[in-house]
């Protein structure tokens, strides 16, 4: 493929700052377009999407529909306070509403993306509960702004600390290389449960107002927990009147194959925190869904969360063409059939690739454990170091053969638009293979 302009990439060098990366030598390419499932750079490269951007585009980029609903709304009513009521704020709060496990309806408290939603999340729990301490889990990420990266259970809190009092940690499973040492799914369930059980008595569960975990461990490893993890946890928040937070930044609108993780799973948390795919990442948006039942304590306590772009009539407005089009195209389900194709052809790549630890997921959410000897599961790179490896290389090699994905450490994410068709997907595949095969034993 021909490389990207230079002169644009040297003046992104000078004036703008990378996250996650050291600024010296980066070498990206310059993006210009994006059309259904695919980015195209100035250079007109070609790249399949195969991780949504950052597990964010579900509807797919370019989406007619949603680019008209922002500049009507832009031509209408750019700004309002979020003090005052708006007409397309109250449509996508009652959609929202429609659209949660919750058969009492909810409410939602809007921001700007979903590190403010957990930490506003937070907030309200320890408000509702009158209680101080947060639980999440290790192997986690919520975000990497102070509060939220506090409750990040990996190396991008790291540069928080020592941030939140009270924001503790526990283990969850990882079916693949257990901390708990089993291979049997119950036994990992029977023993995280026990592992939770005692941080909750060393913790006081009297003094715990809330537990934050992803339905789903996102950027982490994609790891989706055996049966009956999460039906513990909501047991143990029944118990001691914690609220139950799921961070459903990454799995909600269609991601794993219905509404929300917690739909699809069948398990009701007490809030949820959205953001990414409510706007398809067409406008930042994010929110708490807040279960009526505690959502009405606001009726006669003050609410102290805003924020100034609380529900932006731009990106709300955005976030209800989005909804309305995932309805019309079924895509709330579509992640079910492509939980089929990438079943079939990520185990096929598991088969054929040496450098294939594992592969697992749900809906159309999986990733790729890359390693350096599959009997030893020993990773590409040390888990939590601060060098990144040789991922960035491969996936530099990948984006040769015209794909883009996201990763990190020894994780290959794959969460494509929902508008992915089983050829699309099959011909990324075919460049994983193709990349790996070039890179040769790691």
């Amino acid at each position: 493929m021909i490389a990207t302009d230079n002169s644009k990439r040297a003046k992104h060098a000078k004036y703008v700052l990378t996250p996650w990366s050291k600024q010296a030598g980066l070498n990206a390419p310059t993006m210009d377009r994006g059309e259904g499932v695919y980015l195209y750079d100035t250079d007109d490269n070609r790249y399949l999407d195969l991780s949504a951007g950052l597990v964010a585009v579900n509807l797919g980029h370019g989406n007619d529909a949603v680019a008209t609903a922002i500049g009507e709304q832009a031509k209408r009513l750019a700004y309002a306070s979020p003090q005052f009521t708006l007409d397309v704020r109250a449509d996508l709060a009652e959609k929202l509403s429609e659209l949660s496990p919750w058969n009492e309806g909810a409410r939602v408290f809007f921001t700007t993306g979903g590190a403010e939603a957990n930490e506003d999340a937070v907030k309200m729990s320890r408000m509702i509960t009158g209680r101080s301490k947060v639980l999440s889990c290790y192997r986690s990420f919520h975000g990497s702004s102070p509060g939220a990266g506090s409750l990040t259970g990996e190396n991008r809190r790291w540069a928080n600390e020592p941030g939140w009092p009270g924001a503790i940690k526990f283990v969850a499973p990882f079916p693949y290389d257990s901390p708990f040492h089993t291979d049997d799914p119950k036994e990992e369930v029977k023993r995280a449960l026990a592992h939770l059980d005692l941080v909750l008595t060393y913790e006081n569960p009297s003094a715990v107002a809330a537990i934050v975990m992803e339905p789903v461990v996102g950027s982490n490893g994609v790891v989706v927990y055996p049966d009956g993890y999460l039906a513990g946890v909501r047991e143990r928040c029944d118990k001691y009147g914690i609220v139950l937070v799921f961070d459903e930044v990454m799995t909600g609108f269609g991601r794993t194959g219905d509404r929300f993780a917690s739909v699809r799973f069948g398990i009701e948390p007490d809030m949820i925190t959205f953001a990414k795919g409510v706007t398809s990442a067409y406008a930042p948006l994010g929110g708490v869904l807040v279960r009526e039942k505690f959502a009405s304590y606001f009726d006669t306590n003050a609410l102290m969360c805003g924020h100034t772009y609380s529900g932006h009539p731009l990106s709300v407005a955005a976030g209800f063409a989005v909804v309305s089009e995932y309805e019309r195209l079924g895509l709330f389900t579509k992640g079910k059939e492509i939980e089929k194709w990438m079943a079939t052809g990520l185990n096929a790549l598991k088969e054929r690739c040496p450098q294939v630890g594992d592969v697992r997921g749900v809906g159309a959410f999986w990733a790729i454990e890359l390693v350096k000897d599959k009997k030893t599961k020993e990773s590409i790179v040390g888990w939590q170091g601060g060098d990144a490896g040789p991922l960035p290389g491969f996936l530099k090699k990948l984006r040769d053969h015209g794909v883009y994905a996201f990763g990190r450490y020894g994780i290959l994410v794959i969460s494509p638009p929902l508008i992915i068709d089983q050829e699309q997907l099959q011909s990324g595949f075919d460049a994983i293979e193709k990349a790996l095969a070039e890179t040769g034993p790691f």
